[in-house]
């Protein structure tokens, strides 16, 4: 890496590929109110704005009807629960956006994602020991050659069954990232996690957490190309359903320091969301739905004991369209933006815009596959992707999403 500070471009909102120099992280985690048809989770962490836990009413036709009390500690907050209904997501001003962007309100509407709408979504564009890192910590390994994207053989179901795309709105309009479904330790076998990137929810410093977020796992399974999608059924692109988050959270890294075009903040660009099913999904969990979840490794062994990684997303810029589901797998190397934050993954994969928050997945010595990192940052031009190393931070936000819902 040049003595001078670089920059890198985020797989982010609608190509984006402006840059900007690199800064430093701060350490802590945040929390993420999610009040939804079913139910509304606070936060007890100690330098989170205070956050609401109540039931909220129903939400079907666009129409959202919130209890009195709850109207009431929405005000307290400054958050005009008016500019929230189903209208006006289009119509965000971003002053509103940045005022409101400590709270995250994500209620259910039924039908909002239909096939149109999912197709025509834009990327958002990020002598040791086998578990001593500190070798690894502000080291910058040469570039990776490139390594082409494989198309998965559908059906995805087969053999990605945990990889599916996250929808949201932004004021730029309607985005799309990829993401994976995880175990919940609080929920053995029947969990509602899944694993992204932290600027798939939030867009950072300049910027607030995003809306209408939701999860539709192996999506297109059948593989169909983009112009038979315009013909297809709900139950064709998304048969597995669509789970809205009903909870999410990400570092407070990426949210104090998160740019819009990478770099910043990378280090901690991932997140957590739980969700719950758009549709009654006979009392089954989203892994009981897909058939698994991932582990979670959050002490990865240091990368030169890593003998290969593989990466899955749906891209969507440039030259491909978000439709199909493809991986890059690769031998990762070091990639150091701050020599303060953790040394990220860097792999060879011509994956664009929309793979971003897509699962870095490494095969232990045991055989078994566990979720190491996801897809944050890469240049422009593609070539290379890298993602965050999954430490104590990761783990909190993790054991923090989970916890809230244990027991229930």
């Amino acid at each position: 890496m040049r003595s001078i500070r670089p920059s890198f471009t985020v797989r982010r909102g609608r190509g984006a590929s402006r840059r900007t120099s690199l800064v430093p992280a701060t350490v802590a985690l945040v929390s993420v109110l999610a009040l939804t048809a079913t139910a509304c989770n606070g936060d007890d962490h100690a330098d989170a704005k205070p956050s609401l836990s109540a039931t909220a009413g129903t939400v079907g036709d666009g129409k959202i009807k919130i209890p009195d009390d709850i109207r009431k500690r929405l005000r307290e907050h400054g958050i005009d629960i008016d500019k929230w209904k189903h209208g006006a997501w289009k119509n965000w001003n971003r002053d509103d956006w940045l005022r409101e962007a400590n709270d995250f309100i994500n209620p259910i509407i039924k039908g909002l994602w239909d096939p149109d709408r999912m197709r025509d979504a834009n990327d958002p564009d990020k002598g040791v020991d086998d578990n001593d890192i500190s070798g690894d910590q502000g080291v910058t390994d040469p570039t990776p050659a490139p390594v082409r994207a494989q198309p998965v053989r559908a059906p995805y179901h087969a053999s990605a069954a945990t990889s599916g795309k996250v929808f949201f709105d932004s004021p730029e309009g309607t985005m799309v990232c990829s993401a994976t479904v995880v175990q919940d330790p609080a929920h053995p076998g029947k969990s509602n996690l899944i694993w992204t990137a932290g600027h798939c929810v939030h867009a950072g410093k300049k910027g607030g957490w995003y809306r209408n977020i939701a999860f539709v796992p192996s999506y297109n399974n059948a593989g169909k190309s983009n112009a038979e999608l315009k013909n297809a059924s709900r139950d064709e692109v998304a048969p597995y359903g669509v789970w809205w988050a009903d909870a999410a959270k990400t570092s407070q890294q990426w949210i104090d320091q998160g740019g819009e075009t990478g770099g910043n903040g990378a280090s901690y660009d991932f997140s957590v969301i739980h969700v719950t099913p758009e549709q009654g999904n006979a009392g089954k969990s989203l892994e009981e739905t897909v058939g698994g979840a991932l582990p979670v490794n959050f002490n990865a062994p240091a990368v030169p004991q890593v003998r290969t990684i593989t990466a899955s997303g749906y891209p969507a810029a440039a030259p491909y369209d978000g439709q199909l589901l493809y991986q890059c797998q690769d031998k990762p190397g070091r990639l150091s933006i701050q020599k303060s934050d953790p040394t990220m993954y860097r792999i060879g994969c011509t994956m664009t815009g929309g793979s971003s928050g897509g699962g870095w997945v490494e095969t232990g010595s045991d055989g078994k596959p566990a979720l190491v990192s996801n897809t944050s940052i890469g240049p422009v031009s593609s070539g290379w992707l890298a993602g965050p190393r999954l430490g104590e931070v990761a783990k909190g936000v993790y054991d923090s999403v989970s916890k809230k819902f244990a027991g229930r």
